[in-house]
């Protein structure tokens, strides 16, 4: 529901909303959804500066107590995470900058309604078991701090920066076996890291030409001081089509998001070509992109390709020993006003490194490598 606070120029949007935190070059890597339970205020102060005030419950009601029955049902008991955003957008010639922060309060069963590859799975990179001991904290906190910048000023020259920091408050210890089951180590679920993203585009008749590229922070090594990888709720990030949300991406499954659109232990630098035309109504893009990983080999003996062994699937997880090659063929026919047609073909030349990865558990030593590749034919119709 948007309505307006009358006499004000405040303008109020409650219920189920899409919500995505501001962002340039390559999506957001912290919480972008279709549909959040939330309350948003926006005030126009000038042609030159805002505000945005958000609250938002991603999650609730999805914890069922082991004790039901025993006379200490704490069913939907402090399961819930909420989230307070404020962000400023500034708007000037050929500058505009959305400096923003996020709050987060998570309750201490908000993870333990949920089992493996199900749920919230990017803020803590674990299972939450439902008996685990190492639960101490009735809330924990977590924060997030962004600065997307996007300069124009040098038209045909487009320039994209995206700074983002996230911190997560321990919940306590969990148990991390390393290779061969050898254990338990104890490990702290606190995480905090950051990402850089950035992309260079120039506008031509033909089509724009373009060079992106992303850092983050990686884990350590140390599962005992915790994750050195950014917490997000619900990441996506666009810069390509197979491990990236671009083009349709991969549904609208937030499950299938969470496995693969997080950036958090990654780097990455490629190549475009976007919106080539040469016959009307058809466009092309191209894209190359290589993934490497910021993340400790040693962490082998803990993770797993897809997150801990431990933990729930997390997004990509690449040592540094590791990298991925993307190449992506975009094409959109518009055949009528609100008629697509849309093929895309992709393929990803892996490159994980076979001996790193055999230091893991018995599961990880099961994995063969193997190259991927996608093609996918879309009819889309909009009215």
């Amino acid at each position: 529901m948007d309505w307006v606070v009358p006499d004000t120029d405040l303008k109020v949007r409650m219920g189920l909303q899409p919500i995505e935190l501001p962002n340039v070059a390559g999506g957001s890597s912290i919480l972008d959804t279709d549909a959040l339970a939330a309350v948003t205020l926006n005030w126009q102060f000038s042609e030159n500066v805002g505000a945005t005030l958000m609250w938002g419950r991603p999650y609730n009601d999805n914890y069922t107590s082991v004790e039901s029955g025993h006379g200490n049902d704490k069913t939907s008991y402090l399961d819930n995470i909420d989230l307070i955003a404020l962000s400023v957008p500034l708007t000037f010639d050929g500058v505009e900058l959305t400096p923003w922060v996020m709050y987060g309060l998570v309750g201490q069963n908000a993870y333990r309604g949920y089992d493996q590859g199900e749920g919230p799975t990017d803020l803590y990179a674990r299972k939450m078991d439902q008996d685990d001991p190492g639960r101490r904290h009735a809330w924990t906190s977590a924060f997030w701090a962004g600065l997307p910048i996007q300069l124009s000023f040098l038209e045909p020259l487009n320039i994209e920066i995206d700074i983002n920091y996230g911190f997560a408050e321990s919940l306590g210890s969990m148990e991390a076996y390393k290779s061969g089951g050898v254990g338990p180590h104890f490990a702290d679920t606190r995480r905090e890291g950051w990402l850089v993203k950035a992309l260079i585009e120039y506008q031509t008749d033909w089509g724009t030409p373009g060079l992106f590229g992303w850092y983050a922070s990686g884990d350590d090594g140390n599962p005992g001081n915790g994750s050195e990888r950014l917490p997000s709720i619900e990441a996506k990030g666009n810069f390509t089509s197979i491990m990236g949300d671009d083009n349709w991406g991969w549904g609208s499954n937030p499950d299938l998001y969470d496995r693969t659109l997080n950036y958090a232990g990654t780097w990455g630098i490629g190549l475009q070509l976007r919106d080539v035309s040469l016959v009307e109504d058809l466009s092309h893009t191209f894209r190359v992109a290589y993934w490497g990983g910021t993340n400790s080999p040693e962490m082998a003996v803990y993770a797993s390709p897809i997150g801990w062994q431990e933990g729930v699937a997390d997004g990509l997880y690449l040592t540094r020993n590791d990298g991925l090659l993307e190449f992506n063929l975009i094409n959109r026919y518009e055949m009528y006003e609100n008629m697509e047609i849309n093929l895309e073909l992709g393929y990803l030349a892996n490159f994980v490194d076979q001996d790193t990865w055999k230091k893991g558990g018995s599961l990880v030593r099961a994995y063969e490598k193997q190259d991927a590749w996608k093609a996918q034919l879309i009819f889309a119709y909009t009215f």
